[in-house]
């Protein structure tokens, strides 16, 4: 008999470990998963098609920032009020906390960033809101950050491009925060009344009193597809009225069928539309008499 021959069998735990060395090891970061068709996609083909699906078309939530940078020229973007930042005036328990959060979760002083930037060549101010802060909701440095972009604009004779994402009035600061509909309102119709363009371009989700005030004021308004639009959610108005809703109740979709919105936009053809817009309303040519 050969005593060689003998070989030892190897237990579970070591077959295991020697399966899970043969696999290759792939980082999550390097895939993402769509929320709405459940396909694994590489984050740089995501990156590389504006935050979209290439399967089903689903749009990725961005934050203020990625959006600018989709739109605005390169390197043309220059943000104002940069400094501003939120307090807890009504001293709101946990808010101080709460804000701390936000700005290191975001990397970001509030809800709203606003500035200056070229579209297609174009001087125009943009208004890109955070749904990374606090989901968006509008504080009284939000208002005030959104209404200085409309004074400015007025000033300088500009468009104003407004891309809302938002929860809402934020509750921590109580009646301030509702007074902000009445602040943003009152700039956006001096800005109409000195005879400017505004475009606002809805993105998942636009709700509460953003919604129901500058959000749906554009001379005309864009939305993003299947992007939730709403002033109360649907669950506590089918509590309300104690009617089931529609299914696609209150998507971008609805809202344009129904008049409230002039067009739904695929992202990757945001930019174009928006430069096209301007061009139709002649701020091509304004610039060039400038020149």
């Amino acid at each position: 008999m050969d005593l060689f021959a003998f070989i030892k069998p190897k237990n579970e735990l070591e077959g295991a470990e020697e399966v899970e060395a043969k696999q290759p090891y792939v980082p999550d970061e390097m895939w993402e998963k769509c929320p709405e068709c459940g396909t694994l996609l590489l984050t740089t083909d995501v990156e590389e098609n504006c935050q979209v699906c290439s399967k089903c078309n689903y749009h990725f939530r961005l934050d203020a920032r990625e959006r600018i940078n989709i739109t605005a020229d390169r390197d043309s973007f220059v943000e104002m009020d940069a400094e501003l930042e939120s307090d807890n005036i009504l001293d709101f328990p946990g808010y101080d906390e709460k804000l701390e959060k936000n700005k290191k979760k975001s990397k970001e002083h509030e809800s709203v960033i606003c500035g200056v930037c070229k579209i297609g060549g174009i001087d125009a101010v943009i208004v890109s809101m955070n749904s990374e802060f606090m989901m968006g909701s509008m504080g009284s440095v939000t208002g005030d950050k959104i209404t200085r972009a409309f004074e400015y604009a007025t000033e300088h004779t500009l468009p104003v491009i407004a891309f809302t994402v938002s929860g809402g009035a934020r509750m921590q600061e109580g009646i301030i925060s509702l007074m902000q509909m009445a602040k943003t309102s009152g700039a956006v119709k001096r800005h109409s009344d000195a005879g400017l363009l505004y475009i606002t371009v809805l993105t998942d989700p636009t709700s509460g009193g953003v919604t129901a005030s500058f959000a749906m004021e554009g001379d005309i308004i864009l939305a993003e597809p299947k992007a939730l639009i709403a002033f109360a959610g649907p669950r506590v108005i089918e509590q309300t009225i104690r009617q089931k809703l529609p299914r696609d109740f209150q998507t971008a979709e609805f809202l344009r069928d129904k008049g409230f919105v002039d067009r739904v936009v695929d992202r990757r053809k945001m930019k174009k539309t928006l430069i096209d817009l301007l061009r139709i309303h002649n701020y091509a040519e304004v610039q060039d008499e400038r020149v």
